[in-house]
């Protein structure tokens, strides 16, 4: 069972929170030194993934125009040639 705890963990259980709380201890200090707060990243986070949402949705939609407006050409081109070709 420690063998496998280790393997997993990279190191013994005492070692791997040691380290962990070192690089806490960096990072959180770093962060405060910034101005950054947790609630700053999860709500960044949260505002990323709603506007490529919101993006991704109005890229549809204009896929949707550029579809109609080649269509108006397209499809006329398409059976005047159909009808052209038809009658050889």
């Amino acid at each position: 069972m420690s063998d496998q705890t280790n393997r997993l963990l990279g190191d013994t259980p005492a070692r791997t929170a040691i380290k962990l709380i070192v690089v806490s201890l960096i990072v959180g200090f770093v962060m405060t030194i910034f101005g950054l707060d947790p609630w700053d990243i999860v709500s960044g986070l949260r505002n990323f993934v709603l506007d490529i949402w919101q993006t991704g949705f109005a890229a549809l939609g204009r896929i949707g125009n550029y579809l109609l407006v080649g269509a108006t050409v397209v499809i006329p081109v398409f059976v005047i040639l159909r009808l052209l070709s038809y009658r050889r």
